[in-house]
C-alpha cells in the first residue's frame, strides 16, 4: 500500500550541479537588487554596479580608453554594462561550483566582490560616505542569501533526517528572486525620481540680449554633401565618462568660484539665467577624433561671458589653471590664461540652439571654450572652477596622459562621396568641412591620387570660432582613385600629411576617401 508522502531521501554528500549554478546567481541578483534599492535613498551612483562601472571607466589604461573610444565611439557604454555584466554573472557561477560542498568558498567570492563595490563607492568623489550603504547591503544580501539558499539544499552535518526538499528550495529561490527583483524596480524609481527634464522644460524660453549675426546663405553647402552649418542636438556628437547622466535641477545647481581668487562667490541658476544672454556659434571637437572622424559638432550656444563670472572673483596672478569639476566627479584643467581673455569668448552656456542646454549635453550649465579641445574645454554639469597651479592638481585626462595644453589641430574631411563609393566616371562633386578654431580657415585644397593640388570654393566665414564647408567638381577617370583634402588656416599653416595618433593632443594628417568610378 502506497502512502502519500514519501521518506525523505539521504541527504546530498554535495550540491548538484544546477543547484548550485542557481545559488550563485540568485546570490548574485541579491546583492545587486539590494544595492540597488539603497542607493536609490543615499545616491543613484553609490549602486554597486554603476559605481563598479564608473570605477572601471575612471581607472581604465589610456591605451585601453583610446581603443574603445576609436572602436567602439558612443557604443563603449553600453558594451562595458553587458561585459561587466558577464563577468559579475562568472563570478556567481564560480561561486556557487565552489560552494557544492561548503559555502566558504563562495562566501569568500561574494566578499571580494562586495569589497570591490565599497572600494568603487568610497573612491567618488561625488558621493558622501552615507553612499556606502549601498555596497555594504548589497554585500550583506548576498552572503545571506548564498548562506540560506545553501543550508536548504545541503543540510549541515548531523542532520541526516532533512533530506534536499525540492519544493523549500524552489520556493526560496523564486522567493528571492522576486524579492531582488522588485528592490532594483523600487531602487530604480526612487534613484531616477529627479528628472532634470522637468526642470529643464520649466525654465522657458531664452532670449540673448546679444544675438550672434544672422547665418548667409551659402553658411554650409548641405545640398552638395556637407553637414548643415548647426548641428541639430540630437546629432550634436557626446563623448564623456557618465556612464550616468546627471539629472540636476535648476533649484539644485550652483557655481563656486574659488582657489586662487581674491574672493570666493557661488552663482545659482537664477542669477546666470537673469543676466543679459550673449549667443555665440561654436564648433566643438573631441581629442581623439581621428582624421576625417565624425567627432566634431557646431551649435548656437547662450549664456554669459566667463571672463565676467571670474572678475566677479579677481582671478589672482600666478593662477596657471582653472580646474573645473562636474556633479559626477569629472574634472579639467584649462589653461586659465585662455580662460581669463575677453577676446576668446569663453562662456557659461545653459543654452543650446535657442533652447536650454539638452540634459546630455550638460543641463543646467556648461563651459564653451572656442579652440581647445574638449577635453580641457567644455566641462559639462559643471559646478566648480578652482583656480590652481598645473601641479598642484591633475585633471581627468591629464593624469592619463593626455597634454596639458590642447589647441585645436587645422583639420579637413571629405564627407561625400564617402569611402569606396561608386561613382560615375568624369565629373564627379566632392564636398566636406574644415576646421581651425579661434584661428579660422583660408583655404581648402583636393588632389586626385598624386596629381595637382586644386583649390575648393568655400561656404561663407561665419565665424573663426566655426566650421567653413567646401565643395569642388574632380575629373575621375575610369578606375579606382584617391582623393585627398588638406586646409590651410589664416596664420598660413598648413596641415600636414604626416599622420599622428589623437594622444596626446590631437590626430594629424590629410583625409582620404577612395572612389570606384566606371
Amino acid at each position: 500500500m502506497s502512502t502519500l508522502q514519501e521518506a525523505p531521501p539521504e541527504a546530498p554528500r554535495r550540491l548538484s550541479l544546477p543547484v548550485a549554478t542557481l545559488i550563485g546567481l540568485l546570490a548574485l541578483a541579491a546583492a545587486l537588487g539590494v544595492g540597488h534599492l539603497v542607493a536609490g535613498f543615499v545616491g543613484y551612483t553609490a549602486s554597486p554596479f554603476i559605481a563598479v562601472a564608473n570605477y572601471v571607466i575612471d581607472h581604465s589604461p589610456t591605451g585601453i580608453v583610446k581603443w574603445a573610444e576609436r572602436t567602439l565611439g558612443t557604443w563603449d557604454k553600453p558594451i562595458l554594462k553587458v561585459g561587466l555584466g558577464v563577468v559579475l554573472v562568472l563570478f556567481a557561477l564560480l561561486a556557487g561550483q565552489l560552494s557544492r560542498r561548503t559555502p566558504r568558498a563562495g562566501q569568500v567570492l561574494v566578499v571580494l566582490l562586495g569589497a570591490a563595490g565599497v572600494a568603487a563607492v568610497y573612491t567618488r568623489s561625488d558621493l558622501g560616505q552615507v553612499a556606502l550603504l549601498a555596497p555594504v547591503a548589497a554585500l550583506v544580501a548576498g552572503l545571506a542569501v548564498l548562506t540560506f539558499l545553501h543550508r536548504i539544499a545541503l543540510p549541515v552535518d548531523g542532520a541526516p533526517d532533512r533530506g534536499f526538499d525540492r519544493r523549500k528550495f524552489l520556493r526560496a529561490g523564486i522567493g528571492v528572486a522576486a524579492g531582488s527583483g522588485i528592490a532594483a524596480v523600487v531602487g530604480q524609481v526612487a534613484g531616477t525620481s529627479t528628472n532634470a527634464e522637468d526642470s529643464r522644460a520649466a525654465v522657458g524660453p531664452l532670449a540673448p540680449a546679444r544675438t550672434a549675426p544672422p547665418l548667409p546663405a551659402d553658411a554650409d553647402f548641405a545640398k552638395l554633401g556637407s553637414p548643415p552649418f548647426i548641428t541639430p542636438n540630437p546629432d550634436f556628437y557626446r563623448i564623456d565618462t557618465a556612464l550616468v547622466v546627471p539629472q540636476i535641477r535648476t533649484e539644485d545647481w550652483s557655481l563656486r568660484i574659488h582657489g586662487m581668487v581674491e574672493k570666493e562667490v557661488t552663482f545659482s541658476y537664477n542669477d546666470i539665467r537673469n543676466r543679459p544672454l550673449v549667443e555665440r556659434r561654436v564648433t566643438l571637437t573631441c581629442v581623439s577624433n581621428e582624421v576625417g572622424g565624425p567627432l566634431i559638432s557646431n551649435a548656437a550656444f547662450l549664456g554669459v561671458d566667463l571672463v565676467d563670472l571670474l572678475d566677479e572673483a579677481g582671478v589672482q596672478a600666478g593662477a596657471e589653471q582653472m580646474y573645473a569639476t562636474s556633479v559626477d566627479g569629472w574634472t579639467c584643467g584649462t589653461p586659465a590664461n585662455v580662460a581669463l581673455d575677453p577676446a576668446r569668448g569663453a562662456m557659461l552656456a545653459i543654452g543650446m540652439n535657442g533652447e536650454p542646454l539638452p540634459v546630455e549635453h550638460g543641463f543646467p550649465a556648461r563651459i564653451v571654450i572656442p579652440g581647445l579641445y574638449g577635453y580641457v574645454s567644455a566641462t559639462k554639469w559643471v559646478q566648480s572652477l578652482e583656480f590652481t597651479k598645473w601641479d598642484a592638481r591633475q585633471a581627468y585626462w591629464l593624469n592619463r596622459g593626455w597634454a596639458e595644453q590642447a589647441p585645436i589641430k587645422t583639420e579637413s574631411r571629405i564627407d561625400t562621396p564617402t569611402g569606396f563609393a561608386g561613382v560615375t566616371a568624369g565629373k564627379v562633386r566632392l564636398a566636406g568641412t574644415a576646421w581651425a578654431q579661434h584661428t579660422g580657415i583660408a583655404k581648402v585644397e583636393v588632389r586626385l591620387d598624386q596629381g595637382s593640388w586644386r583649390e575648393a570654393t568655400l561656404s561663407a566665414e561665419v565665424s573663426k570660432d566655426t566650421w567653413r564647408m567646401w565643395w569642388i567638381e574632380l575629373d575621375v577617370p575610369p578606375g579606382t582613385h584617391q582623393a585627398f583634402v588638406r586646409a590651410t588656416d589664416q596664420d598660413g599653416y598648413t596641415q600636414t600629411e604626416n599622420r599622428a595618433d589623437p594622444v596626446p593632443d590631437g590626430a594629424t594628417g590629410w583625409h582620404s576617401v577612395t572612389l570606384d568610378a566606371h
